[in-house]
């Protein structure tokens, strides 16, 4: 008998002798806490309607002038319970939700849609005295306070993450190929809250000789033995990470409630969620990867929105773009604006629209400058550019130089979110590079909110790959609230 409570077989002895000491706690505190936060709010959005609905002028029955007491429980009591068993049925409490992707915001407007189709119902099913302003605004503000509260509590995380706490301890399964690959696309985002520390290795430690891994390697020993040495609570299978016949069942059965996850992480870096789907097959579960789709009703939406957002963007920015046309003219005598060939969608080439944030012989000064290019690959980066006229720093670190490019998505030759505009002096775009003219470039995308300027010219045409290969609406949207708080930050921007 294994000192888990489990025989030889890998069965259980008893559910109560399951060790449910390893299991972390910070999840259980946070969704606790979580959920008291959304309780209350959800309890203040009521409140809001009763303030905002319940006056002599309103003109119509709000319900709680004719039935008070019970429209006050209902309001403040019953119906905040309703929110936060709804989205206790929809997982969105669960650990791994929590904090990374757009699944948690997923199964939040899930359970608020929920919420609203059963409140709809009851009230005109019971035919209550209530009027739909005061339903709606109380549906409403609960709605918008619970999002708002995400939001602030994923950027408490993420800060929280980032000095080392909140998260999950990793030991890593596989070859040291396999492994290693999985830690390079685990450690690029820290705000995961996955953190590698250690490396098992599946065929012993002669493929590691003279090789030096960032975390300890273990070979020849029990696994679950190391685990409990290096206090993980996650194993990660990586790659093929071979077993025996039944292992990685058996290997299930024996972490059974131990509260030590277990997760295959297969070849498929890069592809994002949506695209894959499990299919089992007589007991066998085949990883199905789908085709990415960049067309569609989503793909419709986006154009719209493109082209409504610029407009509007245009008409309400028209009083900065002279501020800024007046600083440029005060700084250098020349034009205003910066136009250049880029390379769109499909190869073809349009003239991108920037303000002029270098001195007007900038280009003819290129030359002298090239042996000290600070980036690799087809960009030519250089910190503290002398070319660069005094407003034009400004411009750069707030990212308003970018701001015209709205007059290019109106003409449909860019998009608001998408791969940056790569220039067409430097010719045919050879192997990986050639997959970001699949999509119309973008103003602001992932390479943006991911570093910026701080990026290698690697890591910048993989994250526009992996923009290409798993675009949705939802993921621009995230991408365009996420810009926000970079060009705030002014990280990456020179």
């Amino acid at each position: 008998m294994s000192p888990n409570g489990h025989d030889n077989n890998g069965i259980t002895r008893s559910f109560w002798l399951r060790d449910r000491k390893r299991r972390p706690s910070w999840d259980r505190t946070y969704a606790l806490v979580l959920a008291l936060v959304e309780l209350i709010l959800t309890s203040l959005g009521g409140l809001t309607s009763i303030l905002v609905t319940d006056h002599p002028d309103a003109g119509f029955s709000d319900g709680f002038t004719v039935h008070p007491v019970s429209m006050y429980v209902w309001g403040l009591i019953v119906l905040p319970l309703g929110w936060s068993i709804t989205f206790w049925g929809s997982r969105a409490y669960e650990r791994r939700y929590l904090g990374i992707g757009t699944e948690e915001f997923k199964r939040v407007v899930r359970g608020g849609l929920i919420v609203v189709a059963v409140v709809s119902f009851v009230v005109m099913a019971f035919k209550y005295d209530l009027s739909r302003i005061s339903v709606g605004t109380a549906l409403l503000t609960a709605f918008g306070y619970v999002l708002f509260a995400r939001c602030v509590a994923r950027i408490v995380l993420y800060v929280i993450r980032r000095r080392g706490g909140a998260s999950q301890q990793l030991l890593l399964v596989g070859t040291l190929p396999e492994a290693m690959e999985v830690y390079r696309a685990i450690t690029r985002n820290p705000n995961a809250g996955l953190v590698p520390t250690g490396i098992f290795l599946t065929e012993g430690r002669a493929g590691a000789r003279g090789v030096e891994a960032p975390v300890p390697l273990y070979a020849g020993r029990d696994l679950i033995e190391v685990v409990g040495e290096i206090g993980a609570d996650t194993i990660a299978m990586c790659g093929t990470a071979r077993q025996e016949e039944g292992g990685l069942r058996k290997l299930a059965w024996q972490l059974e409630g131990t509260g030590i996850d277990l997760v295959v992480a297969p070849q498929l870096t890069d592809v994002a969620g949506p695209r894959v789907h499990i299919r089992p097959v007589e007991g066998l579960p085949l990883l199905h990867v789908e085709e990415p789709t960049i067309s569609g009703i989503g793909w419709v939406a986006k154009n719209l929105l493109d082209r409504v957002a610029s407009a509007l963007g245009l008409l309400v920015l028209s009083p900065l773009f002279a501020v800024i046309a007046i600083a440029i003219k005060i700084s250098d005598p020349g034009p205003v604006f910066f136009r250049q060939p880029r390379v769109g969608r499909e190869g073809n080439q349009f003239q991108v629209w920037k303000f002029r944030t270098m001195y007007s012989d900038a280009e003819e000064r290129l030359a002298l400058l090239a042996d000290q290019n600070e980036t690799d690959g087809l960009l030519f980066k250089i910190r503290n550019d002398p070319r660069v006229i005094p407003i034009g720093r400004f411009l750069r670190r707030t990212s308003l130089d970018e701001l015209p490019q709205l007059i290019n998505v109106l003409f449909g030759e860019m998009s608001l979110v998408g791969p940056r505009p790569l220039p067409a002096e430097d010719g045919d775009f050879l192997g990986d590079v050639r997959r970001r003219l699949l999509v119309r470039p973008g103003i602001t995308g992932l390479w943006q909110v991911s570093g910026r300027s701080d990026l290698s010219w690697d890591d910048a045409v993989r994250l526009d790959l992996y923009y290409v290969d798993n675009w949705s609406l939802t993921f621009d949207l995230l991408i365009l609230w996420r810009t926000l708080g970079v060009v705030l930050a002014r990280r990456g921007a020179y």
